[in-house]
Formats: structure tokens, sequence, C-alpha cells
């Protein structure tokens, strides 16, 4: 079926007399004939290929994950898109390194008195390897807790203030008061940033605590980090580059609650006073000891990078980003008879869409005046270490990277009736997100799971953190008899689905939605593609204000 756009008139009752007081979209004949070509059978056989058992879940690094590589190259090639990786081809090489702890790692907590706490390695808690340094070793440093580890004057909240960590193990809880709005939140949640903040502070290791009391999750399978050219850590979500961090550690509710017991510490006081905003930092009756020795595997990936060069003599110059991650899990244990990560939905479809969209842009002889870049990333999978090394040191001039738009699993199991942009209201990417949702009459809705943290979770925070304004389109609530419940229902698939052996073209889809879904962020690009005026941050945002100036 192909789309009917909406017409003036129903665009017009669509927004009814709350509408946002701007003109509507208008998009030219030529760009409406490329729209209704996009067939989700092409969107379906990308996802076939991709998603194949021959590519074995595409983890970087691996051959399997190459060949999705030379499938994305092939498929740019076709389509006239321009080389616009390293040294005139289509990719940017990724260092990667993955770390494992050696045997014989130690882990000591005593209290005041010099008695040691009975905590178990395993189910109380677990080391992890140090991507830079081989050796690393705390000896009785003093334990001081740091509430949520945020350091935000600027929101009227710091769990450092008057709490000194020069020389201490840091121990603190994810999360964040409830006084912060929800994609704040998941940014102050950012490890990297903890970590950073925790070190900047004079501190030599960060413990990470969670609220349950179920074991850490195992490192067995190593961690991994991004390398820059001259091979140290570049990126990291348990090493601080740059430093000499000793320790990173998780521990779980219950060595939590012996650790805070040192000082007498209430943990349900604590944790009331902190998620109002409260900060509850001490130096604990505690010490540290713990030494680790590190191996390391040393790998190469690749981001694919092709572009179709602008129109306009000045704004050529400047380039819109259409992103994907193009890595998934690999193999890993079985899942009721299946051990290979498909990664259809996550993030296959992701892929095909950005794919279709340059489709969309091969048909324009009219080529919109900004640069159209695709890339398609590495690594989302370990940590978001193919955008990090993108967003920083992209294969273009990053100051001319005007806007990126994401799409990162948009989970087509449904019709697409609504979308949530993930990032968008904090920049003027918020206005051609509401005209691309007005012109597709798809309702633009708030959220529905917060909590999910999803804003932080994708590639479009790798160009947030690089000065970027991003957004990640994700589905709404809608459906079609009028329950909304679309979450409720995402989060159902989700539980037997997502990061398993089952998430394969076999399983649910809605490959109209897929359609819908490349107009939409097609839309979106397009516009901004075309405005003379560059995005930018909103006044005083938060984003903007920490990374807008980088």
């Amino acid at each position: 079926m192909k789309t009917r756009f909406p017409t003036l008139a129903l665009f017009s009752l669509l927004l009814g007399a709350a509408a946002h007081a701007q003109a509507p979209l208008t998009v030219p004949k030529p760009v409406t004939a490329a729209l209704e070509q996009v067939r989700p059978a092409d969107i379906k056989a990308h996802i076939a290929y991709l998603a194949d058992d021959r590519l074995q879940g595409r983890k970087a690094g691996t051959p399997g994950y190459q060949m999705a590589v030379d499938y994305v190259t092939q498929q740019l090639k076709t389509l006239g898109v321009q080389p616009a990786g390293e040294g005139g081809t289509y990719l940017q090489k990724v260092r990667l390194r993955r770390a494992f702890l050696q045997p014989g790692a130690t882990f000591e907590a005593h209290d005041a008195q010099g008695a040691a706490l009975p905590l178990a390695a395993g189910p109380d808690y677990v080391l992890y390897p140090s991507p830079e340094l081989p050796a690393t070793r705390v000896s009785s440093a003093p334990l001081a807790f740091a509430g949520f580890g945020i350091s935000a004057p600027e929101l009227g909240y710091d769990d450092y203030a008057g709490l000194d960590v020069r020389g201490k193990v840091v121990l603190i809880v994810r999360g964040a008061p409830r006084t912060f709005v929800s994609t704040v939140a998941s940014a102050s949640q950012d490890l990297a940033v903890l970590l950073k903040t925790a070190v900047g502070h004079g501190a030599v290791g960060l413990l990470v605590a969670s609220t349950r009391a179920a074991a850490p999750a195992s490192v067995k399978a190593g961690t991994y980090s991004l390398l820059g050219a001259n091979g140290r850590v570049a990126a990291s979500r348990t090493f601080a580059p740059g430093s000499q961090q000793q320790l990173y550690g998780a521990v779980n509710a219950v060595a939590l609650q012996r650790l805070l017991q040192t000082s007498a510490l209430d943990t349900t006081a604590v944790f009331a006073a902190i998620r109002a905003g409260r900060p509850a930092s001490a130096v604990l009756k505690a010490t540290i000891s713990a030494s680790a020795q590190s191996r390391y595997q040393d790998l190469e990936s690749y981001n694919v990078v092709g572009q179709f060069p602008g129109s306009d003599a000045k704004l050529k110059s400047e380039y819109v980003v259409h992103s994907a991650h193009l890595d998934h899990l690999g193999i890993t244990a079985p899942v009721r008879g299946d051990s290979i990560n498909n990664g259809a939905h996550d993030n296959a479809s992701g892929v095909a869409c950005v794919l279709e969209i340059a489709r969309i842009y091969s048909k324009l002889k009219a080529k919109p005046k900004r640069t159209m870049l695709f890339v398609f990333m590495t690594g989302e999978e370990l940590g978001q270490l193919g955008s990090t090394a993108f967003a920083t040191s992209p294969t273009v001039p990053k100051a001319s990277i005007v806007a990126d738009i994401n799409m990162d699993m948009p989970t087509l199991i449904a019709p697409l009736l609504s979308v949530v942009a993930l990032g968008a209201p904090h920049s003027t990417l918020i206005e051609p997100v509401k005209k691309a949702c007005a012109y597709m009459a798809i309702d633009l809705e708030d959220d529905p799971e917060p909590e999910q943290n999803r804003f932080i979770r994708s590639d479009q925070y790798s160009f947030v953190t690089a000065g970027i304004p991003a957004l990640h389109l994700k589905y709404g609530n809608k459906t079609a008899d009028g329950k909304n419940n679309l979450s409720a229902e995402v989060q159902q698939w989700r539980a037997v689905t997502y990061h398993k052996p089952q998430d394969d073209i076999n399983g649910r889809f809605d490959f109209d939605a897929g359609r819908k879904y490349v107009q939409l962020c097609f839309l979106i690009g397009y516009q901004v593609a075309q405005d003379a005026t560059r995005q930018a941050w909103n006044k005083g945002d938060f984003f903007g204000v920490r990374y807008g100036k980088r």
C-alpha cells in the first residue's frame, strides 16, 4: 500500500485549534514521488540478509561483522552514495580493546577496628579489569560514600560538595534525584561521566552499588574500551582515560548495606535523602584493599560512512547525519536451543532504514542544500564505542556536523501511529520533528518509559556529548484499537526477544511500519538539510550548556 500523505485541509484538522504556530511542511513533488517508492519488501530484504545465521550475530571485530560491513558498503555503491570514510574509502577504522581480569585478584573491606567485612567474590562484588594499567593496587584506601556520584552544581545538586575523596575509593549508587527531568537524570547516570567525576575529585577507584541483592553481572567475557591512535584508552565505561585509576568494581545491596553500616548510616534514610535531592555523602569508617592484573586482546572494527554532497555552494560544507549501529551480540549461551543473536530488530532494522533513506536521496536529481552523511557504526553493543570514535573524531570536520538522526531498533512490531523523539526537545530539532509528524499524521508523544534511560543508551548520545544536537525516534504508545498500550506490548515482546537469539527475521515484524518510519526520518533530515538556519541547542539547555561549546 502506498502512503497517502495528508492534504493541507487534513493537516489543519490534525493540528486543531491548539496547533503549534508554524507553517505546515511543504514537500516538493519529486521528493513526494521518491517517498512513495519506499517499499516494505526492500526493508525486509536488508534485515533478512543482516540477520542471517551466516553473519553469526555481527559482533564487532568478527568475520560476521565484516560481512555486514561489506554488504552495507556494496549497497551504498549501488545507490551512488559517495565514500566519506578514511583515505577515500567508505571505512573508518575503530580500534577496540577487550580486557580480561587475570586469576588471583583480591578485594577486602575492613571496618574501623580492622575487621574484614564478610564479602564474597561473585555473590557480593565483582572487580573489573583495567583497560589501561596491566597491574593495579589499592592499599587500605579510605572509603567515601558519594550518593549518586553526581556533581551538577548548575542543577543545585552536588554529591561531592564538602566531601574530600582524594586518595579514597568512592562508593556510589546508580540513580538521580527525583527533581531531575528524565533526560538529565539519564545523562547523570552515564558511567563514563561518573568515573570522570570521581577521578577528577581525586579518587583512586569507584565502586558502583546496586539496590538489589542479586549478584553483580559477571565480567568473565571481558570488558571493551575504545583505543585512540596512540594506543591509549580513549573512551571506556570502566576507566577514566588519562588517569591512574586503580579500581573499578560493582557491589550488590548486601555489600552496600554492610559498608554504610560501618558509619552507622541507615540505608533507607540515605536513599530517601538523595532521591529527594539532599546529598548524604560521608567518609565511611572503612578501608578498601584490592589488587588485580589484566590482560588484553586488541582488535579492529569499522564504521561505514557514505555521503550525498549538498547542492548549495555554502551549505554543502555542512553535514546532516543519519546513523544506525551495525553490530550486535554475536554468539552467546543457547536460549531455547539457539545461540546466534541475529539482531533482526536490534539493529538490522535501523540499518535497513538508513539504507532506504539513502535510496530516497539517490532518486532525487536535486539534492538538498547540506551534505547528507550516512554512518553505520560498530561497537554500540560494547558501550557505543563506534559512535564515540566517529563523533569525537569524524571523517568530516566535526564543527560542520549540524545534527544526527539516529535509528536504533525502532521496534517495528505494530502500525506506526505515534513516536517519541528522544533528545529532540533539547534543541531546535523538535521543530522539524513536529512538522514531519504532522505531515505524516503520526502523533508525537512523551517518552512512555523514562525509567529505561533510552536517551543515553544508543549512539545519538555520543553525538550529544560531542556537542552535536541529536535525536532518536522510538515507537509511541498509540494503537489502532484505541487502547494506546503499545509500550506494554513492547515490554512483553522485549522480555522474550530483546538481546536474545529469538530476535530473527521470523519474529514479529510490521514492515509497513518500517516504510512509514523511513519516510518520517527522511522528512526530518531533509528539513534540517534545507533549512538555512543551523540547528542549535535551546537557550540554557542542560546539554547545550554542558557540551555545546566543544
